[in-house]
């Protein structure tokens, strides 16, 4: 029995050696590998000192920064856009953290792999007491089995997972995994720290250009903060292309200007996806953007999705909808101009169709604004949703088919037969106020008529009393 655990144990620990010449190997390789990394590779930072931005996670005595420095890491999950430092930091945290460090990618692994990966995991653990940090990138490519595959290994701390995703993991990652883990959401990254990357990639002379002579002029440098978006990962593709892509000049100086600038960013990337959050985050800011009676705010909301691909369709519906909901009959206008938007844009498409999308989102916002239509209708569905059901008066129900018999319609009073085309009459049993016209616009004259109607009505009950 002893000598079966002798064989079992020299067997484990001969796996586990062959497991370490084999990591040995891939570590030369990657180091090999690494000069003819793109410079957005080479340049990624080492430490947290040469880590730039994500100040809200973090700063000065963050919770993160604690865990790192401490060698506490647990299971994480970071989200955000693309190139904003998750795997860099990932990899700072490796470096950092004497656990083993194994990085994979979502897209290329199932769950065998998983499942190797866990078995390492376990030996590591059993024969050298080594932890295992596990770098899953594009987690949310994971559908729910291989997530669940992780689950126990994470729990039990075999794995100590670092999810990696630029969709929202609420919507995308497990409930029960994102329970054992703690989510850190990376920004688009600010000037300052983008500033500090390039000038790190111009200075560094074994990763960057330092070896090179480069003149950054301030309109290009300004050109590549603006049309990067907050991604650091195009910063620097950015001046990789340029610096290569440049002959320089009869002194060796390359001249990194304006023009070269712009031809390394043909177009700014904007980060928009139209299934996930930044589809309905926009959409809120320009939906509330006309609401708020900012028609700058909302033609920069709508211009910025249009850029990104978005539906004009699905635009125009949202303005007609807000023409209803905001505008009401403050502007009775609003609502008639938006549906003709939609027409338009469905007769003539981009990139005509901005145009007209452009004339009905500044007259939404720009129009005086009533929600009373809106508030109305929802209290009429409450009440019919909660109340009692109120039936329809006999004098009003169709007389077509039941005058005679049920006495359907008798009684009704038709109002151009009366003064003014109106006469007062009961129209619903128990009668409440649900419309209730505000001073807006157009609306104001809506709620003068009402609130007239109103008074000729309490005047014909009390004439009819004194009778």
């Amino acid at each position: 029995m002893k000598r079966a655990q002798s064989d079992e144990t020299h067997g484990r620990v001969g796996i586990f050696y062959c497991m370490e010449q084999i990591e040995l190997l891939n570590l030369n390789k990657n180091k090999a590998s690494l000069k003819n990394a793109p410079l957005a590779a080479r340049m990624s930072p080492k430490t947290l000192e040469d880590f730039f931005g994500q100040e809200n996670i973090l700063g000065g005595p963050k919770l993160l920064r604690r865990l790192i420095e401490s060698d506490r890491i647990t299971s994480v999950i970071f989200y955000g856009p693309p190139g904003t430092g998750k795997s860099a930091l990932s990899r700072i945290i490796a470096n950092r953290s004497s656990a083993y460090f194994e990085e994979t990618n979502a897209v290329t692994i199932g769950i065998a792999d998983i499942r190797k990966i866990i078995e390492q995991a376990k030996q590591r653990l059993e024969i050298n007491s080594q932890k295992t940090i596990l770098l899953l990138d594009e987690i949310h490519h994971f559908n729910k089995t291989q997530q669940d595959a992780l689950l126990p290994s994470v729990e039990k701390g075999i794995i100590t997972l670092i999810g990696i995703t630029t969709e929202n993991p609420f919507f995308y990652v497990n409930q029960a995994l994102i329970s054992r883990s703690t989510l850190f959401e990376f920004k688009p990254l600010e000037d300052p720290a983008l500033e500090k990357i390039m000038d790190n990639a111009l200075r560094d002379k074994e990763r960057g250009f330092g070896s090179y002579s480069v003149e950054l002029t301030d309109d290009a440098k300004t050109h590549i903060l603006k049309q990067s978006n907050g991604d650091a990962r195009r910063l620097l593709n950015a001046l990789e292309t340029g610096v290569l892509s440049t002959k320089p000049d009869a002194g060796g100086k390359i001249v990194f200007d304006i023009n070269v600038a712009q031809e390394s960013l043909q177009k700014k990337m904007i980060s928009y996806d139209k299934a996930g959050d930044e589809h309905y985050d926009h959409i809120s800011a320009f939906i509330k953007s006309m609401r708020g009676s900012d028609p700058d705010a909302a033609l920069y909301w709508m211009a910025k999705m249009l850029h990104a691909g978005e539906d004009p369709r699905f635009v125009a519906r949202r303005i007609i909808i807000c023409a209803s909901e905001d505008v009401g009959n403050a502007d009775p206008h609003a609502l008639m101009l938006a549906a003709a938007a939609l027409q338009a844009v469905e007769f003539v498409g981009m990139p005509e169709a901005r145009i007209p999308l452009a004339q009905a989102a500044a007259y939404v916002a720009c129009a005086p604004k009533s929600n009373a239509a809106y508030l109305a209708i929802d209290k009429a569905l409450y009440s019919v949703a909660n109340d009692k059901s109120r039936s329809v008066p006999n004098h009003l129900k169709d007389a077509n088919l039941d005058s005679k018999e049920r006495g359907h319609g008798q009684g009704y009073k038709y109002p151009h037969d009366f003064p003014g085309h109106w006469v007062e009459q009961e129209y619903w049993p128990n009668p409440v106020k649900l419309y209730e016209p505000t001073n807006e616009g157009y609306e104001a004259k809506i709620k003068e008529r009402i609130s007239n109607l109103r008074k000729g009505k309490d005047s014909q009950k009390n004439t009819a009393q004194k009778k």
